[in-house]
């Protein structure tokens, strides 16, 4: 019987104690693992660029201070400020109150409540507006849920362009804006449910089927209310409150910055001061909530123009263009957003002429 002698294998580890903690070997299996920098420096960035801009700030406070002593720095402060302070309390109302309808008040209500009929189911969708709290945020996805349960597409558009429009939290906020003159809180009732009416009547008319690609579920499903409707409070406020700030902004740099002889030759001619305001209530895409209180810091306007801006503003802007391409499709989008606004300008016009 043979004997196997087993010999032990030596380790290195005593002999060459180095090659263990070289850093130089790469493949040795005994090589600590290095530490990871990408961490410290995540960790460390953001309170150095903290530390950094406050010693930016801390460097430059006087040139800080002589640019915001300037008159037009003091103008423009004045102006921002005016407008956010009198809008906030009315947009956070708007939301938490177009949160609650949205998640509480089921679809099912409306189909229920609307005419048989199209063509009277289209006034009463829009006169539902002045009842119902809602920002144009939020009337899009109701109007894509109404579409799918079942409620013709004139009515549900109704309810989409008049909803954030003409209800008592935009109205109210537009009274308190136009303190002294309380005819325009009429003229935006009238003309905002004139131009949801006709554009439901013209939906109803020449609309299509193929335009229109119906919503395949509703925005809050697989949420509990609560989370739904803080979800909903957060998603508006957040859109809201920055399209605000904006506009505020915007106001502001107007009222301060641009030529005065600008701003007087744009108000002096009617049908140029119509158009300019109503391509900056597209552009700037101000809740309906807050856009009164924008439209009463541009005083070089006439009543009229400024009313043109509170009515085109809830109906077509750029954030409205994009949900509704989203919501009913590209196609959908294309064709009636510009006849909205074509027509929320003529009818702000008319409506200015008669009433204000």
């Amino acid at each position: 019987m043979a004997i196997t002698k087993t010999v032990p294998q030596r380790t290195d580890d005593r002999r060459d104690p180095e090659r263990v903690e070289d850093p130089e070997q790469p493949g040795d299996p005994k090589r600590p693992p290095d530490p990871k920098p990408t961490d410290e420096g995540r960790h460390l960035n953001s309170p150095l660029l903290l530390t950094m801009l406050m010693l930016v700030l801390v460097l430059l406070q006087s040139p800080i201070r002589r640019a915001l002593a300037a008159p037009v720095m003091q103008s423009w402060t004045t102006v921002f400020v005016a407008v956010m302070v009198q809008a906030l309390p009315f947009l956070v109302l708007g939301v938490l109150l177009s949160a609650a309808i949205a998640v509480f008040v089921p679809p099912s209500f409306f189909a229920r409540a609307l005419p048989r009929r199209p063509a009277l189911a289209v006034p009463v969708a829009g006169a539902a507006g002045a009842v119902l709290p809602g920002c144009e945020c939020a009337s899009v996805p109701v109007a894509g849920a109404l579409v799918r349960r079942g409620v013709t597409p004139a009515a549900a558009l109704a309810f989409l362009l008049s909803a954030p429009a003409i209800n008592p939290i935009v109205l109210t906020a537009t009274a308190v804006a136009f303190p002294g003159n309380p005819e325009m809180v009429l003229a935006r009732l009238v003309a905002s449910l004139l131009v949801a009416c006709a554009m439901g009547w013209l939906w109803l008319r020449l609309g299509r089927t193929d335009w229109l690609r119906l919503p395949s579920r509703t925005s809050h499903d697989g949420q509990s209310k609560g989370e739904a409707f803080w979800g909903s409070v957060r998603h508006d406020v957040m859109h809201a409150g920055g399209f605000l700030v904006v506009g505020a902004m915007a106001a502001a740099t107007l009222k301060a910055v641009a030529p005065e002889s600008w701003l007087r030759a744009a108000a002096d001619n009617p049908v140029l001061a119509v158009l300019a305001l109503a391509v900056l209530a597209v552009v700037l895409s101000i809740c309906s909530e807050a856009d009164a209180f924008v439209a009463a810091s541009l005083s070089q306007f006439s009543l009229t123009a400024r009313l043109t801006f509170l009515v085109v503003g809830p109906m077509i802007d750029l954030k409205l263009f994009a949900m509704q391409a989203g919501t009913f499709g590209r196609a959908f989008a294309l064709r009636f957003a510009p006849a909205t606004f074509a027509l929320a300008v003529v009818v702000s016009v008319l409506t200015g002429w008669v009433l204000l």
